[in-house]
């Protein structure tokens, strides 16, 4: 299986040894991006504006390989705060999704210094 990488500008940098995405056998992966505004390093405060922020850096990686999140199929996101943010962080999500949505896990996870983290798999035709 052949697979490559994908690095853009428009999304905040790997912060180690791994890459923003991979597509391998026809379905793209892409790494858990966090809140970072990719130009100024920034992270805004509440779990709905860090949730903008993560899917636009995720959409970013799907564009740097000509893909959308129309194209998405699975999405697995962690919050730092499951019970109190989810709300917010669903609204969020559903104003940016279509439908029909892809499937879903949200899970509570201990995140370094941030409240919300996303990665996806979509299919790439």
């Amino acid at each position: 299986m052949t697979r490559s990488v994908i690095h853009t500008a428009d999304a905040p940098p790997p912060a180690g040894p791994y890459s923003q995405g991979v597509l391998g056998g026809g379905l793209f992966f892409t790494a858990g991006f966090g809140p970072q505004d990719p130009e100024t390093g920034e992270v805004a405060e509440t779990v709905g504006e860090q949730t903008r922020q993560v899917l636009r850096n995720v959409e970013a990686a799907l564009k740097a390989q000509g893909l959308s999140l129309d194209d998405v199929v699975k999405v697995t996101a962690y919050l730092q705060h499951l019970k109190r943010d989810f709300e917010e962080y669903n609204a969020v999500y559903g104003d940016v999704f279509a439908q029909p949505y892809p499937a879903r896990t949200t899970v509570g996870a201990e995140l370094y210094d941030i409240l919300v983290e996303i990665d996806v798999v979509a299919v790439a035709s």
